[in-house]
């Protein structure tokens, strides 16, 4: 670094403010918002220009740089608090040899030969202050800009780690304010987004961004069904005398009930902290939570204060970062796999890359109207970012000079799997063969011998299972093909077992039209809807050549169902498997056209719901076909002619936009009964 110039010229002076600009950009979306656009080490190497450049320029340095402060300002809708003292941010070092040179740097401060220091991993997740007093949680805040946070305080309650009483180890100080760190744990998280993908909700990027838009949920009752965990770490201030070193502090502070870091250690030198930084490094993989590098303090608190602190961060300690966990490389094809439910999701193969001691080699695109939005083709120079062991994200395109891009990705007419053609519905692309595609076909067996379809006893998942990887069942029809010496050979199958599946078959060849039509699984066709086709049409035949404006003169049939059942029949290949079910003897019951029932009272005629979470004592399939069966509409989506959201465990997105819309939630005991006294009714 060369020595400061007097006179910044004018170029630097631009250079500043537009680093200053970014850095703020940056800080608001990873402090405020909890949606980083860069990965840390960029930031990191963002913010140590600008420390050079003002190093260099003292003249430029203002009050309100961002290397004069902390984070971002706090969320509107929360009260705010003023913290008791400042939550700092911490130096960062990247190489050993930084932290040496803090070493070196902290012994000529104190005129010391010898240094003790603390050290424990960096969780990676939303800072918080906890205030008790008497023994008793009183206050939780966000750590904001660093002087002023959001009041969570009934959102921490809900975390099971947060003691609401300290324990009374010993004499428990009138006031205490504690600094630690919500988190989630990687298998916590990469479950939550299952649940939002299985809702077709917004998945999260990384296991920080779900702890921080968990916690700053306006709704205490969401961020209670969101697995969250709690570290602490930092005994900040105490009415009584504190212990004399960081180490004796943190063990009080689990001494009273509150969750400490297990992977923590004391090292008598700079040397035995390389080991330790080496040590978690080789554990990072193991651990069940994300962390990005570790914390390297001086252990005795005299020392501290002597040292004392900057503007926006301690000079007692640094954060020794690990090699990020994102990485650029090269999109060399983008690829489409079909999912059990027949949704396509787009997937980049990628230029092998290492991620965080991890080689990768494709990321999820999540759907094609992603694809769009961040404009990732092949061929392009991507940031890809990976968290615990699911599959990594593309986070954005990098342009680079003078690349000639490539054609936009085209979503698929067909899908890749089965060749039947594709449908979209809002952002979302689906498979039509649902009779044929080998990637659906285990769950459409199944749900074809459910009791509210067909209801064949001993067609069951294991069953199932079986019959298609042994390839004895290839699609629907395979089902009426299978004989007894096929059957014999499979895993607990008996001569018994065997002429019990195939009488249960041979009794289920005349099912109801209605039953037949849900049992098909067309998308966006449940129990409700197979009976008002059954009614309308009365025989199969019938249905098969129904236009789109034909189905839409039926009450409750909606655009996306009279498309979806058009799709459905207009694809040939479940017109063939319709056609050999019939060659194998499947006959299909018509509803006779003089005895047709006319359009029934049900009491949640009109309504419409959206559900979001899940349910304890209905499945999500159970329930929307509770609601369809009484007349109501389940929606994938919420909008204006919603009625009502029901809001399970972990629910997604759909419930926030519920409050923005004013549209009514139901719990699932409201829901149930709800249902249950139109049932009565």
């Amino acid at each position: 670094m060369g020595s400061p110039e007097s006179s910044p010229p004018r170029a630097a002076q631009t250079r500043i403010a537009k680093l200053r600009e970014q850095i703020r950009h940056h800080n608001h979306l990873y402090h405020v918002l909890g949606q980083p656009e860069v990965s840390d080490s960029e930031y990191d190497a963002l913010f140590r220009t600008l420390l050079d450049m003002e190093a260099r320029y003292p003249a430029l340095v203002t009050p309100d740089s961002p290397t004069r402060r902390v984070g971002g300002a706090p969320l509107e809708p929360f009260s705010k608090v003023t913290h008791e003292r400042p939550l700092l941010s911490l130096d960062s070092a990247v190489t050993l040899d930084e932290v040496r040179a803090f070493d070196k740097r902290v012994k000529k401060d104190l005129a010391a030969d010898h240094i003790e220091y603390a050290v424990e991993p960096k969780y990676d997740g939303l800072s918080v202050e906890l205030v008790y007093d008497d023994g008793v949680f009183v206050r939780g805040a966000t750590r904001g800009d660093g002087i002023t946070g959001e009041d969570v305080t009934g959102n921490l309650r809900t975390i099971r780690d947060l003691p609401p009483r300290l324990a009374k180890a010993g004499p428990v100080p009138g006031h205490v304010m504690v600094r630690g760190e919500v988190y989630m744990r990687l298998p916590d998280f990469q479950e939550i987004n299952r649940r939002l993908t299985d809702n077709g909700d917004k998945t999260f990027a990384n296991p920080r961004n779900a702890a921080s838009g968990s916690l700053r949920q306006l709704d205490s009752r969401i961020t209670a069904s969101r697995p969250l965990a709690l570290t602490c770490y930092e005994l900040m201030l105490s009415s009584d005398p504190p212990p004399a070193t960081h180490e004796a502090a943190v063990t009080l502070l689990g001494a009273w009930g509150l969750p400490i870091p297990a992977q923590r250690r004391t090292c008598r030198d700079i040397e035995e902290v390389a080991a330790f930084h080496q040590h978690m490094l080789r554990q990072r993989e193991r651990l069940p939570f994300e962390m990005d590098g570790i914390v390297v303090k001086i252990n005795a608190h005299a020392d501290q204060r002597r040292l004392g602190e900057k503007s926006r961060s301690p000079r007692w300690a640094v954060a020794l970062k690990f090699a990020s966990r994102s990485a650029r490389t090269q999109v060399v094809d983008i690829e489409v796999s079909v999912g059990r439910t027949g949704a396509l999701t787009p997937v980049a193969k990628l230029a092998k890359v290492n991620v965080g001691g991890v080689s990768i080699e494709k990321a999820s695109l999540h759907n094609m109207e992603e694809v769009a939005r961040k404009d990732v083709r092949v061929g392009d120079t991507v940031i890809v970012e990976r968290a615990g062991d699911v599959i990594p994200d593309i986070v954005e395109r990098v342009p680079v000079a003078g690349e000639r891009r490539r054609a936009p990705f085209a979503p698929p007419t067909c899908c890749p799997m089965c060749r039947s053609a594709v449908v979209t519905e809002g952002p979302l692309h689906y498979c039509t063969g649902q009779t044929v595609c080998v990637a659906q076909l285990k769950g459409r067996i199944e749900h074809f011998a459910s009791k509210g379809a067909l209801n064949i006893e001993g067609l069951g998942e294991k069953t199932v299972e079986q019959l298609v990887d042994a390839k004895l069942v290839t699609d629907l029809s395979g089902i009426y093909r299978l004989r007894e010496e096929h059957l014999l050979p499979l895993e607990r199958f008996a001569e018994k077992s065997a002429a019990q599946l195939l009488a249960a078959i041979e009794h289920g060849k005349r099912p109801s039209l209605e039953r037949f039509l849900f049992g098909l699984g067309i998308h966006q066709v449940g129990a409700h809807v197979a009976r008002l086709l059954a009614d309308q049409f009365g025989s199969l035949e019938t249905l098969m050549t129904a236009t789109e404006e034909r189905l839409l003169e039926i009450h409750d049939v909606g655009p996306e169902i009279a498309r979806s059942v058009v799709c459905f029949f207009a694809e040939p290949r479940n017109v063939s498997v319709l056609n050999a079910m019939k060659a194998l003897g499947v006959e299909v019951q018509n509803v006779p056209r003089d005895t047709t029932a006319p359009a029934r009272e049900l009491p949640l005629r009109g309504k419409t719901f959206v559900l979001t979470g899940s349910l304890d004592r209905w499945s999500r399939r159970e329930a929307s076909q509770r609601i369809q069966d009484l007349g109501g509409k389940v929606a994938a989506a919420v909008g204006k002619q919603t009625h009502y959201v029901v809001a399970g465990k972990e629910p997604g997105g759909k419930l926030d936009k519920a409050r923005q819309l004013g549209v009514s939630i139901l719990d699932e005991t409201q829901l149930i009964e709800l249902i249950e006294n139109a049932g009565a009714g």
